[in-house]
C-alpha cells in the first residue's frame, strides 16, 4: 500500500500546447527522458492539425500510472503554452490548482474579467513569460529556442518533472551536438524568467 501511494505521489498530467514549428514534440520527448531515466511509465499523444502551417499543435503527456494516452478537461497538473491563445484555448484541461505557463506577448488579453475569474475560481498558478521578448534579446531573435526557454521557465518554478539537472541531461543528449551550448544557455534563460 506504501509503494501504490508512492507512486500515485509521482503521477503527473501535462497539456503542451502552441503552433507548428515551436518545438513542442521535442519538449515532450525530454519529458519522456526525464520520465524513462527515473524508471517512470510514461504515455502520451499528439494532435498535430495543420502544424507545418502554424497550425494548432497539442501534446498530452501522462508519467506514472495511466493507461488512456488523452488528459481529460480539468485533470493537467500543467498546461504549457508556446502560444497564449492556444493556451487559453486549452486551459479547461487544467484542474484546479494547476500550473498554467505561458509566453505571452500581449498582456492585455489576460485582462479579460471571465479569464481573470476562471482562474481565481479555481486558484490556478499562472507563470507568464515574455519569450520572444528573452530570445530577441539574448539570442538574435532565434525564436527554435523557444521549447528550451520553456523547459528552463518549467525547472525554474521546480514543476515536478522539470528537475534542473535531470533536464539538462536530457538536452544534452537529445539536442544537435552543434546547438548544446546555445541550449544551456537558453535553458538558464528560461529558469531566471521564472523567477522574474
Amino acid at each position: 500500500m506504501a509503494n501504490e501511494t508512492a507512486n500515485k505521489s509521482k503521477d503527473m498530467q501535462y497539456i503542451i500546447v502552441g503552433v507548428g514549428g515551436q518545438g513542442i514534440l521535442f519538449t515532450s520527448r525530454v519529458l519522456g527522458k526525464i520520465a524513462i531515466d527515473k524508471g517512470l511509465p510514461i504515455v502520451g499523444s499528439e494532435v498535430h492539425g495543420m502544424a507545418q502551417r502554424g497550425g494548432s499543435v497539442i501534446s498530452h503527456f501522462k508519467v506514472g500510472s495511466f493507461f488512456g494516452p488523452l488528459v481529460s478537461d480539468g485533470h493537467a497538473d500543467v498546461v504549457m503554452a508556446f502560444d497564449q491563445k492556444e493556451g487559453i484555448r486549452n486551459l479547461s484541461f487544467l484542474k484546479e490548482g494547476g500550473t498554467f505557463l505561458v509566453n505571452t506577448n500581449c498582456a492585455a488579453m489576460f485582462e479579460n474579467d471571465h479569464l481573470k475569474k476562471y482562474i481565481a475560481d479555481r486558484k490556478i498558478r499562472v507563470c507568464k513569460f515574455k519569450g520572444f521578448h528573452i530570445l530577441d534579446e539574448h539570442m538574435e531573435g532565434n525564436y527554435l529556442f523557444l521549447n528550451v526557454l520553456i523547459l528552463g521557465a518549467a525547472a525554474g518554478l521546480k514543476i515536478p518533472g522539470f528537475e534542473e539537472d535531470r533536464v539538462a541531461a536530457a538536452l544534452k543528449e537529445l539536442a544537435p551536438p552543434k546547438h548544446i551550448d546555445s541550449n544551456l544557455k537558453v535553458f538558464g534563460l528560461g529558469i531566471k524568467a521564472a523567477s522574474a
